[in-house]
């Protein structure tokens, strides 16, 4: 499969079989690592890394992941890139391009880093947007068949605020490859609806399906993943934090809750994760509101069932198999 010379801004652009091309690919870089074979066919290759918003998991994975195929990396910071403010979005991406053999956005808007594809000549990368967390849904699908070496016929649930970048990129991915999903969260916070009906017409082809509902028990009865994310996202503001642990409280994952799916089910989350008060926004939370945690309790993030930090290394694998595809490393 050549996927050379393709942008990666949302899996929407990507039939079924791209997508487990990647997932296969990136498990076989990932075997590669481990065994010590070297893949770093990209020597001489340079790639700018584009930071609105900040990130551990993302930085790392492409810095790692670039490194190992044999390229250097430029790192702009919020402070750093004058993207959209003295510079243009297009303007920076023709700059960009020739300096770079490929550029990668972290950020807001979907808008800017399909702006910054539609100008650039080289292959452009969805670190992360409001609307969509591609890199994300490519680390969960090889988390989850690794574990179940299967995708078809699974039901997620994902449980929270799916309005935004991982509740929409799971309805996604899931309705491409013929999972079962489901959004559990009060109607507010449902998927958009027209993002819904889509990924609707991606299931009529797949065989899988996509339900909303209110109800925790009914979504997560024969559940075999379990996905939460945090209740408030990078940009949001501080001061609906009340809002969110109001509205979202009854749909935080618990030991109950795991206890009604499957035996084998796992418990996913895309990181980092708000399970007890050991971070400065955690503690000030369970000052203000008398709360222990937010959307999954701590024994659920460290019980047996939690895949969480598998699912963290997998995204340097899986962006390397992006990398590795779009620039033609294979």
């Amino acid at each position: 499969m050549n996927l050379k010379g393709r942008d990666f801004l949302t899996l929407k652009d990507f039939t079924k079989e791209e997508i487990l091309y990647l997932v296969d690919l990136a498990a076989e870089l990932k075997q590669k690592k481990k065994k010590g074979i070297p893949v770093d066919t990209l020597r001489g290759k340079n790639v700018a890394l584009i930071f609105e918003k900040t990130s551990t998991r993302t930085r790392c994975a492409f810095e790692v992941a670039a490194h190992d195929l044999g390229m250097g990396t430029t790192y702009l910071d919020p402070e750093a890139s004058q993207i959209g403010k003295k510079e243009s979005i297009a303007d920076t991406a023709r700059v960009l391009s020739g300096m770079f053999d490929g550029i990668e956005y972290r950020g807001y808007g979907q808008e800017i880093v399909e702006e910054l594809a539609e100008n650039a000549n080289v292959p452009v990368w969805n670190g992360l947007t409001n609307e969509y967390h591609p890199t994300q849904m490519l680390a969960d699908v090889l988390t989850i068949k690794e574990h179940f070496g299967r995708i078809e016929g699974l039901k997620l649930v994902y449980m929270g605020d799916a309005r935004y970048n991982t509740g929409n990129s799971l309805m996604i991915v899931c309705s491409k490859l013929g999972m079962n999903f489901v959004a559990c969260a009060p109607k507010a916070y449902f998927p958009n609806p027209a993002l819904v009906a889509q990924c609707e017409e991606y299931c009529e082809k797949s065989g899988g399906s996509i339900v909303l509902t209110e109800q925790v028990t009914a979504a997560v009865t024969g559940a075999d993943i379990v996905y939460t994310d945090v209740w408030v996202s990078m940009g949001e503001p501080d001061d609906i934090w009340e809002e969110r642990i109001r509205d979202l409280s009854p749909y935080k994952v618990t030991l109950d809750v795991m206890n009604q799916t499957k035996e084998d089910a796992i418990f996913m989350h895309c990181l980092p994760a708000f399970h007890d008060l050991k971070t400065k926004v955690g503690s000030e939370m369970g000052r203000r509101f008398n709360i222990r945690d937010m959307e999954v309790t701590d024994g659920v993030f460290k019980s047996s069932k939690s895949v969480v930090f598998a699912e963290a290394e997998n995204r340097m694998h899986t962006i390397k198999a992006v990398m590795a595809a779009t620039l033609g490393a294979l």
